[in-house]
This record gives C-alpha cells, structure tokens and sequence, in this order.
C-alpha cells in the first residue's frame, strides 16, 4: 500500500511540473490540471503519513 502512495507521490509531482512548465494550458485547463495534480499530491501525502510506522518511542 505504502508503495503504490510513494508512486503517486512521484507520479503527482512530476505531473503537477509538467502542467505548469510543458504542457502550455491556460487559462481554465492550467486551474484544472494543477488542481487534480494538486489533490493527488496531498492525497497521497496524507496517506503516507497516516500509515507510518508507530515511532520506537511511544
């Protein structure tokens, strides 16, 4: 499970700079594409972390 979070993590981030840097939207498309690459980013960020290990120290 962690593993397919990792990889939307990557996927999300070199997707989010490929809207803003190559793909050449604008206007509402840009809005759209960053947004979607923008919820998967903390989706999965947000994943990871709810799923850490527990800490050694609690």
């Amino acid at each position: 499970m962690r593993f397919v979070l990792w990889l939307l993590l990557a996927a999300s981030v070199v997707a989010n700079v490929c809207v803003n840097t190559f793909a050449g939207l604008t206007g509402a498309a840009l809005i759209t594409a960053s947004v979607g690459t923008g919820v998967v980013l903390l989706g999965s960020a947000v994943g990871l972390w709810l799923t850490r290990p527990p800490s050694a120290d609690a």
